[in-house]
């Protein structure tokens, strides 16, 4: 059975890609950046101009479209290229996909609640207040069309490749000594990479379909930030507490994105909402990372 997963040099696309491994023959996409996965197959590919032939040539049996944008200010300052990449593309892509019969797995965010109450549960109507999260909620809108499930992240951290995450720069910081400063007055759920890529075989196992929110346990950063350096053995008092009002972001955020887990935690059951099993699965990884850099 053929899975293919686009986004792969990110940080959930990656860990997908690695717990799908061994299970499903993958094929993982990426457009710039990348990335070793030894025994699965790597396509450089231009979703916004080569998805037919990518689909054409591998036809998957699953899809797990992760590529995006998700750089929420930058969607903000170049909305035509979000809407390219993170809708026009994901259209083309998913329509291809459903062609070949493949099932369809869309990695969404909590970015597409407006974030005025919180712990959103799968059946709350998203009301997004940026662009990208206004994107993402368009691509979901398509993938579901085609009879595709939804899965919602939120505030992704973890080892490995793909952009600078929270909760590494907060271990980097402390680990330096360095003071954190994080928000006290926006929650959302973190949610490490490696139980959104276990929680994918998991899916796929059981050809789920519909809407689930993969998440942690909702927090502020700040709260976050605190509790990793206690994992960790850090010093609490590095984390110095700010307020949402002091960031100068260009694109508005929402105050508590925070989706409810407890559908996913009763079909998965995976204990999302223990931050020290979260926690001490990314210390060992961080310390395998740095163990292989070190050589």
């Amino acid at each position: 059975m053929i899975v293919l997963v686009t986004g792969v040099s990110s940080s959930p696309g990656y860990k997908i890609a690695v717990r799908l491994l061994g299970r499903y023959q993958v094929v993982g996409t990426y457009n710039e950046h990348r990335v070793e996965i030894p025994s699965a197959e790597l396509v450089r590919v231009d979703l916004t101009k080569n998805s037919a032939e990518l689909i054409r040539n591998y036809k998957p049996d699953v899809l797990v479209h992760v590529a995006a944008i998700g750089n929420v200010d930058q969607c903000e300052e170049q909305p035509d290229l979000c809407y390219r990449v993170n809708v026009v593309a994901s259209r083309e892509l998913i329509a291809n996909a459903y062609r070949v019969g493949a099932a369809i797995y869309y990695l969404s965010t909590d970015y597409v609640f407006d974030g005025e109450r919180g712990l959103y549960t799968e059946d709350d109507v998203p009301r997004p207040i940026n662009y990208y999260g206004l994107t993402k909620l368009l691509a979901e809108e398509i993938a579901r069309a085609f009879g595709g499930a939804i899965i919602r992240v939120a505030w992704i951290y973890g080892a490995g490749p793909g952009r600078a995450n929270f909760g590494k720069i907060v271990v980097d910081k402390l680990r330096r000594g360095e003071e954190v400063r994080a928000i006290t007055d926006q929650w959302s759920a973190p949610t490490l990479n490696t139980i959104i890529g276990e929680a994918f075989v998991k899916l796929i196992d059981g050809k789920f379909t519909g809407t689930l929110h993969v998440v942690g346990p909702r927090m502020s950063r700040y709260e976050f930030a605190k509790a990793i350096a206690r994992h960790f053995g850090y010093d609490e008092g590095l984390v110095k507490p700010i307020r949402l009002g002091d960031v100068n972001y260009k694109a508005r955020r929402p105050r508590d994105s925070s989706l409810s887990n407890r559908r996913a935690m009763e079909l998965l059951g995976i204990p999302l909402n223990d931050m020290d099993y979260a926690l001490s699965i990314f210390r060992r990884e961080l310390e395998e990372e740095m163990a292989i850099q070190h050589h």
